[in-house]
């Protein structure tokens, strides 16, 4: 049963818990003697850990197999290091024979911990069955090896006293003599025969991975690095024996890794812990060679100056490092993930294929740069409209599936449109690696999104435009030939009758030229209401800065205090310009009194040696998270898009909202000076300006 089984492997973690403590306690009571060098073992290691994460896994996967192969093999680690420090209290005590036997006890442990966790865990790893029937003969190779290792430690003969570590020898159970001339060639072949299975088992693992898929691999990844890790650190205590507590602390972090792998594995990526430890081991590397290398130079050359070499050790070091981290990371992303592995030469590859054409020809290209350096099935990008519910272009390259990514363009603060990631194609990692890309190449794939937009804008508006011109023609057509035309036949037609009944009837003719004069007034309305619509009167009259003024007050007394600057010389500014920083002013000033709810509101006009700038800029409410432009946010951008410029409208919920707006103009030569900066505020205004464009 499920309880069963759990209490079960709970009581293999503490009982192999005690044992290494035990164990512990009986090596710190020996004579100094009988101590070993390390009597803190890679076993001791897997009995403290291998257990109690063993039993963590079976508490909520019963039947998984990892999870028992984990609590047997630490509880052999913890038998061993008990009847190891057994073994040498026994012998201090001069019970050699005793120790004898225990001494094989502690063997038994040893094979038993190390075929389980250094060979089955890796070969039945992660899904609890060997990668193909084959892997069987890994299996039996290990079991023989170990099997007659421990067959040997039962029937060795006595070893000579010389070079024996300890201050007497301990007897094995069942002395055979004759072993004694192949002793040392038994051990060499056993030993070679052992590490070799060990290295198949991280082959095996290696060979999964290249075969799984993207979530595989990152399954695999995590008991893959552990115990390549192990190996490493292993071989580097069998040449350099100070290092061996590096393989003791790394067997500690081994079921730690294989949690990750069969809990946790689509959380942490493991190719960012990959990258990170081999990035900081190269560091350490090097920047201590460095430090280390120019003490040493600079104790030769100057010796009495330790000091000042120190500090020339640590400026060089410091001076490296970035630059080395840098060269780590580029050669380490790579090594994990190819030709695309470094982001910012795919941003350059991006740059590149933008600058090769417009903008409606270049998004083929991000899409198809984003597909490759994210190795997914399918990229897709959808650009939205200024308007509502408007989608400009959607360009797919692959297949996005049913249920893709969906990654916000954002430009300035303003979506322009989302991308659609479909799923991973077969790579080594896919998942961090991705967040690298995306967060490099996401702005240039909206900036790219923004200006499809602006070019749909600018043609959508220039079609309005021949549209507009066109029902403008009909109508002036229609105006002045069915209103003014028939009104000046209809005043012809008076002053004929006038002329006849003149002389008659002077009565009659005056009535009759009264009737003509209130009809010239009527043709005078509806003259000036036809120049009206051309052309915003106030802007000949007034100019375009007394023009704005006019717009920002007095107005509503309780609406928003306005206050109007302007910088430059707005003299000499193209009707058209003059025209639409007029409109973009009326509607944005019209969409403050009416939905900003604000106290206080700021136009600026800046003329620049080819530019001008706008800025309109409230303190109310801000707009929504998921805004949408409406008719009139619509018509500034268009207004701006017919003239080549921009139009940016940012603002967060509760900080109000600025529309900053920036025209061509021609040059006229030198730049112009700047004229004093006016102010006109508008009644109850005490606004000062907090910043410029």
């Amino acid at each position: 049963m499920a309880w069963a089984a759990r209490a079960a492997a709970v009581v293999m973690a503490v009982v192999s818990a005690a044992l290494v403590v035990v164990a512990m306690l009986i090596s710190a009571g020996l004579p100094a003697e009988w101590r070993l060098p390390d009597m803190v073992t890679t076993q001791s290691a897997a009995g403290m850990t291998f257990p109690a994460v063993g039993a963590f896994l079976l508490a909520y996967r019963p039947r998984l197999r990892l999870a028992w192969l984990m609590c047997v093999g630490g509880l052999a680690g913890g038998v061993y290091d008990f009847f190891q420090a057994a073994t040498l209290a026994s012998a201090a005590g001069g019970d050699l024979a005793s120790a004898g036997i225990l001494r094989f006890a502690a063997y038994v442990g040893w094979a038993v911990n190390g075929f389980l966790l250094e060979i089955l865990l890796p070969l039945y790893t992660p899904d609890g069955r060997l990668l193909s029937p084959r892997w069987r003969v890994v299996v039996v190779l290990a079991a023989a090896s170990l099997g007659t290792q421990m067959t040997l430690q039962l029937v060795r003969p006595d070893p000579p006293v010389e070079g024996y570590p300890l201050p007497a020898v301990i007897p094995s159970p069942l002395p055979i003599p004759a072993l004694a001339p192949y002793m040392p060639a038994a051990g060499v072949v056993l030993w070679t025969l052992i590490m070799l299975t060990v290295s198949l088992t991280a082959l095996s693992l290696l060979l999964r991975f290249r075969r799984a898929d993207p979530v595989g691999r990152r399954q695999i990844g995590w008991p893959l690095f552990a115990f390549a890790g192990y190996i490493v650190f292993m071989i580097a205590g069998i040449f350099v024996p100070e290092l061996y507590w590096l393989s003791v602390v790394w067997a500690a972090l081994i079921p730690v890794l294989m949690v990750f792998s069969v809990m946790r594995y689509r959380l942490y990526g493991i190719d960012t812990v990959v990258s990170r430890t081999f990035v900081a081991a190269g560091l350490l590397a090097v920047v201590g060679g460095v430090y280390f290398g120019v003490a040493a130079l600079s104790s030769l050359v100057v010796s009495g100056y330790d000091q000042v070499a120190g500090l020339v050790s640590a400026l060089l070091t410091g001076a490296f490092f970035q630059p080395l981290r840098r060269m780590l990371q580029r050669a380490v992303d790579r090594l994990l993930y190819g030709p695309v592995g470094d982001p910012r030469v795919l941003a350059e590859r991006l740059v590149r294929e933008v600058r090769r054409g417009g903008p409606a020809q270049a998004l083929a290209p991000v899409i198809g740069v984003l597909r490759e350096g994210l190795a997914v099935q399918g990229i897709a990008v959808e650009v939205t409209g200024g308007e509502p519910g408007h989608q400009v272009v959607s360009t797919v390259s692959g297949q996005v599936g049913d249920s893709p990514r969906e990654v916000p363009l954002i430009w300035h603060g303003e979506r322009v449109g989302r991308l659609l990631v479909g799923p991973p194609a077969p790579r080594r990692f896919p998942a961090a690696h991705d967040e690298r890309v995306l967060d490099t190449l996401v702005p240039y794939a909206a900036d790219v999104a923004h200006a499809v937009r602006m070019a749909a804008d600018l043609q959508r508006s220039r079609e309005r435009i021949l549209a507009a011109r066109e029902e403008e023609r009909r109508r002036l057509r229609r105006d002045l030939h069915d209103g003014l035309g028939q009104t000046l036949g209809e005043m012809a037609m008076t002053v004929n009758m006038a002329r006849v009944s003149l002389k008659t009837s002077p009565k009659a003719a005056d009535g009759l030229l009264r009737a003509l004069r209130s009809g010239m007034d009527a043709v005078t309305g509806d003259l000036r209401q036809l120049v009206y619509g051309l052309r915003p009167p106030a802007l000949d009259d007034l100019g375009l800065a007394a023009a704005v003024r006019a717009l920002a007050g007095p107005g509503d007394p309780e609406g928003p205090a306005t206050a109007v600057s302007t910088e430059g010389d707005l003299a000499d500014l193209p009707a058209a310009v003059e025209v639409a920083v007029y409109r973009i002013v009326q509607e944005a000033l019209t969409n403050v009194r009416r939905h900003a709810r604000a106290t206080r509101v700021r136009v600026e006009l800046r003329r620049e040696p080819a530019a001008l700038r706008l800025l309109i800029a409230d303190d109310g409410v801000g707009l929504p998270p998921e805004r949408r432009s409406g008719v009139g946010l619509t018509s500034m951008r268009e207004r701006t898009a017919e003239l080549g410029g921009i139009c940016l409208v940012t603002g967060e919920p509760g900080a109000g909202t600025t529309v900053e707006v920036v025209l061509p103009v021609p040059a006229t030569g030198a730049a112009p000076e700047r004229a004093p900066t006016g102010t006109h505020v508008g009644p109850g205004a005490d606004f000062r300006s907090h910043g410029s464009l």
